[in-house]
């Protein structure tokens, strides 16, 4: 469903990301671990062709984001550390206005059910946005991504910010989207959350995947030590 091949980007003399050859299947959580620079959120916008690539090539369900942009665009889902939306008008309202804009119109009682499944309150459906907190905002952009039927999710640092509480419930939400047969591929610096929430973990070094991870084969214990001993040694293998 989420493809890269060879991909590459250079600015001038530094390379952003540095040949990166990536599958993310339907069902599938893949988190990106890596400290800032490592080149995360420049394979995500690479994905969402926010950035041409010096090289290679990424696809969304076998479409080519830099040729195919539109039918690529209509599979995926974005949400930012921070998800952008209207602050005067209500989560129902937000909802409302992003699914109008990805062709999808709604009646009021299946806007509250997307809110109300992604975790939002009844009482707060109809408050602004503005008084949301972070997790409740992150909540509203999940709840779009459902309404958008995106059969794509990408994320970078979504649980930045977020009390434990507020991220285990986004967690959940992310393992049910999972569960529904949506591909995720999160750019996270929280290493606790990547052994709970991801099926599979790559950890990013200068552009580079330096391992491949099945979660489920690694300890939370040794997923910190393999993270902190490439983050020294920046040695490439392969796990799992």
């Amino acid at each position: 469903m989420l493809e890269a091949f060879e991909l590459s980007k250079s600015y001038g003399a530094n390379r952003a990301l540095d040949t990166l050859n990536l599958k993310v299947e339907p069902g599938e959580i893949f988190c990106l671990l890596g400290a800032n620079g490592a080149g995360k959120t420049t394979t995500i916008h690479l994905f969402l062709n926010f950035i041409a690539a010096s090289s290679g090539c990424a696809r969304i369900g076998g479409y080519d984001v830099s040729r195919d942009t539109d039918q690529a665009r209509r599979l995926v889902a974005y949400l930012p550390e921070q998800v952008a939306l209207y602050p005067r008008l209500s989560g129902i309202e937000n909802l409302d206005y992003f699914s109008r804009l990805s062709g999808h119109c709604y009646p009021k009682n299946q806007l509250h059910n997307f809110l109300l499944a992604a975790g939002l309150s009844e009482e707060s459906l109809a408050r602004p946005v503005a008084g949301y907190s972070k997790g409740m905002r992150q909540k509203v952009g999940i709840a779009i991504a459902c309404a958008k039927e995106a059969k794509v999710l990408l994320l970078d640092e979504p649980t930045s910010g977020l009390d434990p509480q507020a991220s285990y419930e986004f967690s959940n939400l992310l393992r049910n989207l999972a569960a529904s047969g949506v591909a995720i591929l999160m750019a996270t610096h929280d290493l606790f959350r990547v052994k709970e929430t991801g099926t599979r973990a790559g950890i990013m070094k200068a552009g580079k995947m330096l391992a491949l991870l099945n979660t489920a084969d690694t300890s939370a214990a040794d997923l910190e030590r393999l993270y902190l001993e490439y983050m020294q040694a920046g040695l490439c293998k392969e796990v799992g």
